[in-house]
């Protein structure tokens, strides 16, 4: 309740409305002008009404205010916004309008970074990525986003991938060390993309530089990981120093030739964890404030095929936010991951912590509009108020699908506790 309202309240609720126009100074007063005594009822009846209204105004609002977390991925691929000043300050403006109140922009993809990046140069000799020489597009966004109250969370998109159909790339070129092995002592190689050696401390060390570069050098509101990070595939692991490391903790037997045996795989996603602690820990000892978010696929398939375990890192207390992939395209299959999600992977004293992922674009596909509702409605069922979009360039083409669901608009929640 707003300061000195309480006592008109209890003026109103007692019925003592007279006592109540005396604290105003506009107590009855004597004579024989009955009208005037009637026009300043009317006046004195009229004040204690409105300023019932206005005290209780805060309340009300407060009451109808929604907390939750909308977000959309912004990314450098299949998309110009970041390719001028201009266009970012398009695509902000156009996420406002349409109850967007965050966006996870990519970070660091296909070997390179959206800001100067002082560890990444020192190893491949680039700076940022090539398309944004002369400017720095993590700063413009941040600094346009927040004029318009958006969070701003730093996505680091390729995660341990080392290329995409390069053979490892330049990163691989540059620290051969670095490469992770299959059982056959090749290259990993999963739908596309080659794999530096997530398991290793140096990989790790690097990885942990790059998140914190932009936790200290830029007013980020958090960082985020996803299914590359931490990830590994789980053919990896078959590298000299993961084998060895391995032998040292199981009286110098070798790991399983099956890589998805069950052990082995709970042995290099328990190292995955351990990472995941350090993420945590040092980039809350930076700033507290920073938020930790993470966006995986869905699992048990995420520990199975990329040794992400992240139900762990919820219950452990590791992330602020969870944004799980459930990119399905059929309402049936999106209910059954969400239903699993919910009543299976995450506490419910967690799950205000949860804001799915939700396939809005890639390449030609669009989700049909009766789809996309029906997906925002199985959230709304589950009391999950938001959702992150992938991503941003399918916004407008359900622009009326956004301005129906995110008409009020929501306050971002408070994730840090």
């Amino acid at each position: 309740m707003s300061p000195g309202c309480s006592s008109s309240r209890s003026a109103l609720g007692s019925g003592s409305i007279s006592s109540t126009f005396h604290s105003v100074g506009l107590g009855r007063r004597s004579g024989s002008n009955v009208n005037q005594t009637k026009d300043l009822n009317v006046k004195n009846k009229l004040f204690v009404i409105a300023l019932f209204f206005l005290c209780h105004l805060p309340l009300l609002n407060a009451a109808d205010t929604t907390k939750a977390v909308r977000g959309v991925w912004l990314t450098n691929v299949d998309s110009q916004v970041l390719n001028s000043r201009e266009n970012i300050v398009h695509a902000v403006d156009r996420c406002s309008e349409l109850g967007i109140n965050t966006i996870f922009v990519v970070t660091w993809n296909k070997t390179m970074t959206s800001y100067p990046s002082k560890a990444v140069k020192e190893i491949t000799g680039v700076e940022i990525d090539t398309l944004f020489t002369g400017r720095d597009p993590l700063k413009e966004l941040i600094e346009v986003a927040h004029k318009k109250e958006i969070k701003v969370i730093a996505w680091f998109e390729f995660g341990f991938s080392a290329s995409y159909r390069q053979n490892g790339g330049v990163l691989i070129k540059a620290k051969p060390d670095w490469a992770a092995l299959d059982v056959d002592g090749k290259l990993v190689t999963k739908n596309g993309f080659e794999w530096m050696n997530g398991f290793k401390p140096d990989v790790q060390d690097f990885m942990l530089s790059l998140i914190m570069e932009v936790v200290k050098n830029y007013k980020i509101d958090g960082i985020q990981g996803d299914d590359r990070l931490p990830a590994m595939p789980s053919e990896s692991g078959y590298d000299p120093y993961t084998v060895k490391l391995y032998q040292s903790q199981h009286n110098g037997g070798l790991p399983p030739r099956n890589s998805k045996d069950s052990a082995w795989v709970q042995w290099r996603a328990e190292i995955l964890n351990v990472f995941m602690e350090k993420i945590h820990h040092t980039v809350k000892a930076y700033n507290k404030d920073i938020i930790i978010s993470m966006s995986p696929s869905i699992y048990p398939w995420s520990k199975e095929e990329y040794l992400q375990d992240w139900p762990a890192w919820v219950q452990r207390g590791l992330v602020d936010m969870v944004n799980p992939q459930v990119y399905r395209y059929d309402i049936k299959a999106y209910a059954e991951a969400l239903k699993d999600i919910v009543e299976l992977q995450i506490d419910k004293k967690n799950l205000f912590r949860c804001y799915p992922g939700i396939l809005l674009k890639l390449a030609d596909y669009y989700p049909s509009r009766e789809f996309l509702s029906d997906m925002l409605k199985e959230n709304r069922r589950y009391g999950i108020n938001g959702e992150v979009m992938f991503f941003y360039e399918g916004l407008s083409h359900h622009a009326d699908v956004f301005r129906e669901f995110y008409h009020q608009k929501a306050v971002f929640p408070s994730l840090l506790n």
